[in-house]
């Protein structure tokens, strides 16, 4: 029995690589079903998997921003309560959690909500550099990452595209988040 599970898990190994390139990059943004096989890479974006991104840690001060979606809810947005967390959430040391900044279409709370963070938390510099994670096999990453090349300018975008399950999976440390709130000041933009 174990020797068959082995042998199933070599296999996979050896196939998932090939089915991971075959992943077609769409024109635009995926819309749905976020957790699903994504591409090797985002167009005009660098991908990183563990080890790379270690190493980019030791040499630069990237911004980490964390793009797991959480329940959000509008109406009480002037009580600070509009995110809606079930239970804790972790992430990569100094980390930034910008949840639901990862989905395909924004409204214009949540466009000026991603845009006004990067910018304040870049300080404006287009070519800081900035690692977008969320969880292996998510889109979400892979939409902000492109959303950050092509709609807002950045020029030194990162996908981490194993995300929390790769950290995790090579036993590095993790800290539990709190998602930056969305302010009256997003919503007054809309």
């Amino acid at each position: 029995m174990l020797a068959r599970v082995g042998f199933i898990c070599a296999l996979w190994l050896h196939f998932c690589p090939l089915l991971v390139h075959a992943v077609e990059i769409p024109n635009g943004y995926r819309m749905e079903r976020y957790r699903a096989l994504t591409p090797d890479h985002v167009p005009n974006a660098e991908t990183l998997n563990t080890p790379a991104l270690q190493a980019l840690l030791r040499t630069e001060k990237p911004l980490l921003i964390d793009v797991m979606a959480v329940v959000f809810r509008p109406e009480t947005l002037d009580f600070g309560g509009e995110w809606l967390l079930n239970e804790a959430h972790y992430n990569i040391p100094n980390s930034i959690w910008l949840p639901n900044v990862g989905y395909g279409q924004l409204d214009d709370l949540m466009q000026h909500y991603f845009q006004d963070n990067l910018q304040q938390l870049t300080a404006g510099d287009l070519s800081h550099p900035v690692v977008f994670y969320c969880i292996l096999d998510c889109w979400m990453a892979w939409n902000a990452s492109k959303r950050a090349v092509e709609e807002l300018g950045y020029q030194r975008v990162y996908w981490y595209r194993d995300g929390m399950d790769g950290w995790e999976a090579a036993g590095l440390p993790r800290v539990e988040a709190t998602p930056i709130a969305v302010t009256p000041s997003d919503r007054d933009q809309e």
